[in-house]
């Protein structure tokens, strides 16, 4: 069997470990003489499953007592709807940060039931960093305030977490979730897909603050976050493999030695990739570099034509996944937890002979 290194922005690549796990109990889970798949998510057994992923989840982040944690469905892109839905409570404002597409594509959701004060934007050059912000740019008349905290498709990252005058400060963390430590008692909600460092498309991971659950009246029931919270996310039937894929990821990375073990892995993969970059002399990163992505790293050759043939070749390589996304174009290395350092060092080195041959 030969496995490439897989570069994709999302679905990404899993642990080989956590793969092999799966396969081992594809066909029978710990006796029970079925796959998870088939299994009842009412069961003894399955129950067995989303308690221990949640309890896991919580183990790795340090999750407040006060917080429930939510298996969903729907995508990030379902949130960028639900979040304004049960938090426009009050003021019928809330405020927004816009670094990139995703953030665009969430302000706009925001606005079918609301006032959007976009307190802040990087659309001016091309979403290439992240605006400074103040707590005066965040006024109290609103119900939150929304960032995306990684930027995918930009490879840019909140490195500071903005002060908010006590307003809620809401998070898409899909790109960088478990990446790192993060003291989750600052956000209101953090919520984020899966399929980048939590596991399979299908699942979406809410963190949310006990206040901010069930404070607005008349949400259809599937999209209120109170129905989830009461039900356990039992709600309805929840995409049970993707968190029992979920759970195994969650093992995974407290067996390394949690989120602080893998954020050292991952800052030293970023760093042999941006030293390079920056030292190569043909490729060039394009995000600023105080406010790079430790998870998507975009670059440029700068002729067009050269990036198509250094895709091409890397793949025929075992380098995938590697060409940017179709709004900005050139190239994306998305590097997220369970991306070797080994895949680092020989993409690297893909890159140098590419440069030699071609520069």
């Amino acid at each position: 069997m030969s496995r490439v290194y897989n570069f994709s922005a999302g679905p990404a690549c899993l642990p080989v470990e956590v793969l092999q796990k799966a396969q081992e109990q594809m066909l029978d889970y710990q006796g029970t003489g079925m796959s998870v798949m088939e299994m009842s998510h009412r069961s003894k057994a399955y129950e067995e499953i989303i308690g221990a992923a949640e309890s896991n989840l919580r183990k790795l982040m340090n999750i407040p007592e006060n917080y429930k944690v939510l298996f969903l469905q729907g995508g990030a892109s379902l949130q960028f709807a639900m979040v304004p839905m049960n938090l426009l409570s009050k003021h019928k404002k809330a405020h927004y940060v816009n670094t990139g597409l995703w953030s665009k594509k969430a302000i706009k959701e925001a606005k079918r039931f609301g006032e959007v004060n976009v307190a802040a934007s990087s659309e001016d050059q091309t979403f290439s960093y992240i605006p400074k912000l103040s707590a005066d740019m965040f006024t109290p008349d609103a119900d939150y305030v929304h960032i995306t905290t990684n930027n995918t498709i930009y490879g840019t990252k909140f490195k500071e977490i903005p002060e908010t005058n006590g307003i809620p400060l809401v998070t898409d963390m899909s790109s960088c979730i478990l990446s790192e430590e993060v003291d989750v008692s600052k956000y209101g909600i953090i919520y984020a897909g899966a399929q980048k460092n939590i596991g399979p498309a299908g699942l979406t991971i809410v963190i949310i603050r006990d206040d901010l659950i069930g404070n607005v009246a008349e949400i259809p029931t599937m999209l209120d976050y109170k129905t989830h919270a009461d039900a356990g996310s039992m709600f309805n039937t929840p995409p049970t493999y993707a968190i029992y894929i979920a759970g195994l990821v969650f093992e995974w990375l407290l067996d390394l030695g949690g989120l602080g073990e893998i954020q050292k892995v991952n800052e030293r993969k970023a760093a042999i990739l941006y030293d390079y970059l920056d030292n190569s002399g043909f490729y060039k990163g394009t995000a600023r570099r105080e406010d790079r992505s430790l998870m998507n790293v975009p670059f440029v050759i700068g002729d067009p034509e050269m990036e198509k043939k250094f895709v091409a070749e890397a793949a025929a390589a075992g380098f995938v996944n590697l060409k940017g996304h179709r709004t900005v174009g050139g190239m994306r290395a998305s590097i997220y937890n369970a991306m070797p350092v080994e895949g680092i060092e020989k993409l690297t080195a893909f890159m140098e002979a590419f440069k030699k041959n071609n520069a």
